[in-house]
């Protein structure tokens, strides 16, 4: 488009010289006429018949270049998809209005044309992969790039990067790549094929790695010479056993050479997956082919030719191998073999069977000596090694003939770094299951708790201050209200409560809570605030924050008096809280794949307890863990801090400060909350009326299955002059409506058995458009909101009390009528 640009004015130009010969060259002609005539009518004449056809030369040479510049300005889609065209990635072009403007082909093989991202679907999760996709679209048009992982689709998974292009920016190009899992062992053929084949070849051990079916897959190629007698021979697709023979005293020899060859020793190496998972018989075999001459560092027989060769071939290997004599002494292991067995850096034990658990020790020494006194087979078995008794692994067993004396092949793969990734999936996993079963109980006590409270309040209705029971009343409902806390604690955890998020500034929420926090330190331990400048604004609830704090800085209290104990100190310490500003450029610095990049405002607290133990760190977030005595601790504080933080959109890590020696002096806890770009501060997501003095009664239709809550219930908003009709599920409730009776408010748990109650609103919306719906349930409201997609719905959450429900009711019934008088 820059070169139609610029061939606009220079044919201008051009046109405009050649105008202005053209235009001298009429003029000297009329001029010569009238010299030679003098005749004014014939001058006149001829010039007139020149002038309109300069004119109309002119017109249709300037249309001429206008053309070209428009045809030359048009993009040209076919170049782009002929650029585009790259294998192994799948590359779409969107505009503005996410419309697929461009595809190669194997963006329409394995995705179709017909949604564009990021509208496209996916195998498992498909609605949260698409809100991925969408907030990932609107991050590459705000900073002109965004990533994804993992996203599983056709059978693969694919890794995602968008990048904002065109001279306006117009466009998202989409660039999808196929993921391929990490095999550690998937290298060996083409080591075995490169300069390691051909070491080992020097030394007398030929190689090929092989197919359960006996089909080579690839091969050294000092093993390709002495089978085909061309060292660039590809062999792949042959037989294996076609290429060798055996004598009578089944001596193994290459079928080229027979028997003026030197015999060989086959070494079987099944390559397994260390988990077990590959079925029996489907491992490809790593073949070795040993001169029956070659001795391996003193290990026995006669040659001693290659030696030092072989070894620091063997010690380069990424598969794990050790060598055994016959009596099951350890001769040898390679860096991989003693990376995989926990003993890297230290001494080679004397047998094998010291690598291992005491359970398992008896059977590895019988079966390292049954492979190396009887026939040279091969095969594997389950251990469990002294450094990692939790994870069991697959040791390779062969016997090995050739080498002098027999000795034992033991093949171990190095599974050190699968071993954490599995970890770190197993924890996610279990605090996400712990988090669901948190919720869940906390909902169902909910319910009791809700019902307990509302007979409290009816009971007080009936006895006054200084009565017998007045006071025990008062102590059940106290107790009840503890309780609930308790579930408002759990609910947090497992990111279910209801949240009243607002525009703020971290520093304000800080100095709301600093003199509590004072009185709570108490007057030996420090507290310091420092705040950065230019701080973003964050999104969150204001008192989930300040509960955030304030369990951090007792955290912190604890640990300090802990450490003083210990280490016979005066209760002194110090406890900081900073502010600090992110930009994304920082969050890109850092590293993380955790933390998307992007601006946030972070909340560090560090303190001087001695620090967090190592085997504590992935701990302390899980509910109910605790370090404190029996009594001491309910084991939530934590674990709600992290519940609040991740439902805020936020990350939290712990580690430990250390001090100028380079040893741990305190825990400290990084909050990163995401800085809100909004001009206008936007409000808190909910219900935003207030209970008005709404007198006018009405008819309320109470859904509820708990016969409890709705005893209660239907007791509160009676006593408050309305008249209830109740149904004990979803059909009911359905059917009250289909009976023609007027109601004025729909009152309805959410989960109930059958139809629920999300299900049996849309039905009566169906039925009457303008009829309001009140929500009762123990779940977080936005959660709510967003599952159900109801216009105009209205909530409140359990347990509530006799006033909270009759409060709420006479607030939505009064929005209501107002919303009717306004229309």
């Amino acid at each position: 488009m820059n070169e139609a640009a610029d061939i606009a004015p220079r044919r201008g130009g051009t046109m405009l010289a050649e105008t202005g010969l053209v235009a001298a060259a009429l003029a000297l002609s009329v001029l010569l006429i009238w010299l030679v005539t003098r005749e004014a009518l014939l001058v006149l004449s001829y010039g007139g018949a020149l002038a309109v056809l300069g004119a109309t030369a002119f017109l249709f040479a300037r249309r001429q270049p206008a053309e070209a510049v428009q045809a030359a300005s048009a993009p040209d889609w076919a170049v782009t998809v002929a650029a585009i065209e790259q294998p192994g990635a799948a590359i779409a072009i969107t505009d503005r209005a996410n419309r697929l403007t461009c595809a190669n082909s194997a963006f329409a093989k394995d995705f179709g044309v017909t949604h564009a991202p990021p509208g496209l679907a996916f195998e498992e999760g498909a609605t949260g992969k698409l809100d991925l996709m969408t907030r990932a679209a609107r991050s590459a048009w705000r900073d002109g790039s965004a990533t994804l992982e993992r996203l599983a689709h056709g059978g693969k998974e694919w890794s995602v990067a968008i990048t904002r292009a065109g001279l306006a920016d117009e466009y998202l190009v989409w660039r999808f790549v196929p993921q391929e899992e990490n095999d550690p062992l998937a290298d060996i053929g083409s080591a075995m094929a490169g300069l390691p084949g051909r070491i080992l070849s020097h030394a007398g051990i030929e190689t090929a790695l092989v197919r359960p079916d006996g089909v080579i897959l690839s091969a050294g190629k000092g093993f390709a010479e002495r089978a085909s007698g061309d060292p660039g021979a590809t062999l792949a697709g042959q037989d294996f056993a076609g290429l060798l023979v055996s004598d009578e005293r089944d001596r193994i020899y290459f079928a080229r050479e027979g028997r003026t060859g030197s015999p060989q020793t086959l070494v079987h190496i099944p390559l397994e997956s260390p988990d077990g998972d590959t079925p029996p018989g489907q491992a490809n075999a790593l073949m070795l082919l040993l001169d029956a001459g070659v001795g391996i560092g003193g290990w026995g027989g006669d040659s001693q030719a290659g030696t030092p060769q072989l070894q620091a071939l063997l010690e380069q290997l990424p598969l794990g191998l050790a060598m055994t004599d016959r009596d099951g002494h350890l001769l040898f292991a390679n860096p991989a073999f003693q990376r995989a067995a926990g003993i890297e850096g230290r001494p080679l034990p004397p047998y094998p069977s010291d690598l291992v658990v005491k359970d398992d020790k008896t059977a590895l020494s019988d079966a390292v000596r049954r492979y190396g006194q009887g026939p040279a087979n091969s095969s594997d078995m389950a251990i469990r090694l002294r450094a990692n008794p939790e994870e069991p692994v697959s040791l390779g067993l062969a016997g090995v003939r050739g080498l002098g004396e027999p000795a034992v092949l033991l093949s171990l793969a190095d599974t050190t770094e699968e071993t954490r990734l599995k970890r770190q999936v197993a924890q996610a996993t279990k605090m996400q299951a712990v988090g669901q079963l948190a919720g869940g109980v906390a909902h169902d006590f909910n319910n009791v708790l809700t019902a307990i409270i509302g007979y409290c309040d009816l009971m007080l209705l009936r006895h006054t201050p200084g009565d017998s029971d007045y006071d025990d009343i008062q102590q059940i409902k106290a107790n009840s209200n503890r309780a609930a806390s308790l579930t408002r604690q759990l609910l947090a955890f497992s990111r279910q409560q209801t949240l009243r998020p607002e525009v703020l500034q971290l520093p304000d929420v800080v100095a709301e809570v600093s003199q509590l926090l004072k009185r709570l330190m108490g007057e030996k331990i420090e507290f310091h605030v420092h705040h950065d400048r230019n701080l973003g604004p964050v999104r969150a609830d204001p008192q989930q924050l300040e509960q955030v704090i304030v369990n951090l800085a007792v955290n912190a209290r604890d640990a300090i008096q802990d450490h003083s104990d210990k280490t016979g100190g005066d209760g002194t310490g110090q406890l900081t809280m900073a502010t600090h500003r992110f930009s994304a450029a920082d969050i890109r610095r850092l590293g993380t794949d955790i933390v998307p990049v992007g601006d946030y405002t972070a909340l560090i607290v560090e303190d001087t307890g001695g620090g967090i133990p190592q085997d504590h760190l992935g701990k302390i977030f899980e509910p109910f863990f605790t370090t404190k005595e029996m009594g001491k601790g309910t084991g939530l504080g934590l674990s709600t801090v992290y519940g609040i933080v991740k439902q805020s959109g936020g990350f939290i890590f712990a580690d430990n400060a250390q001090d100028r020696s380079g040893r741990p002096s305190g825990a400290r806890f990084t909050i990163y909350l995401p800085v809100h770009h909004s001009e206008e501060p936007l409000e808190a997501k909910g219900e935003s009326e207030t209970a008005s003095e709404w007198s006018g009664g009405g008819h309320v239709l109470l859904v509820e299955d708990e016969d409890m809550v709705r005893a209660v219930a239907e007791r509160a908003l009676t006593r408050q002059g309305y008249q209830v009709t109740t149904a004990s599920d979803g059909e009911e409730g359905l059917e009250r409506i289909g009976e023609g009776t007027q109601f004025d408010l729909v009152v309805s748990d959410v989960v109930m058995p059958g139809m629920d109650g999300p299900a049996m609103a849309r039905e009566i919306r169906k039925l009457l458009p303008d009829m309001p719906v009140l929500f009762m349930s123990g779940y977080a409201e936005e959660q709510l909101r967003n599952e159900i997609d109801i216009e105009d719905i209205h909530f409140i959450p359990k347990p509530f009390s006799v006033q909270q429900i009759s409060d709420k009711v006479a607030a939505v019934l009064s929005a209501s009528k107002q919303s009717i008088h306004r229309s």
